[in-house]
């Protein structure tokens, strides 16, 4: 796609189409970096996106208990010296 850079007040830019953003999954904000004369757009990641969906899922068909059920012993540390 050919497109034109426009003025934006002190600042210039481009249009991107609406449809352009929605298959690269833009959100408000987008991930700006300049590499090799070209300009990378990607979509901002969230960390654990999709996390609580899945915990969900985990939960709801009883798939979400304690892969290593034996509870840890507290040391000496633990036990005398730890402090909240």
């Amino acid at each position: 796609m050919l497109t034109k850079i426009v003025p934006i007040g002190n600042s210039r830019g481009i249009r991107i189409p609406k449809a352009m953003i929605e298959q690269c999954g833009f959100g408000d904000a987008v991930e700006l970096q300049a590499k090799c004369g070209a300009l990378i757009l990607r979509p901002v990641k969230t960390p654990r996106a999709g996390w609580a969906a899945a915990f969900g899922r985990m939960a709801a068909t009883a798939d979400d208990h304690l892969l290593n059920e034996d509870a840890p012993t507290a040391t000496q540390f633990d036990a005398e010296e730890w402090q909240w």
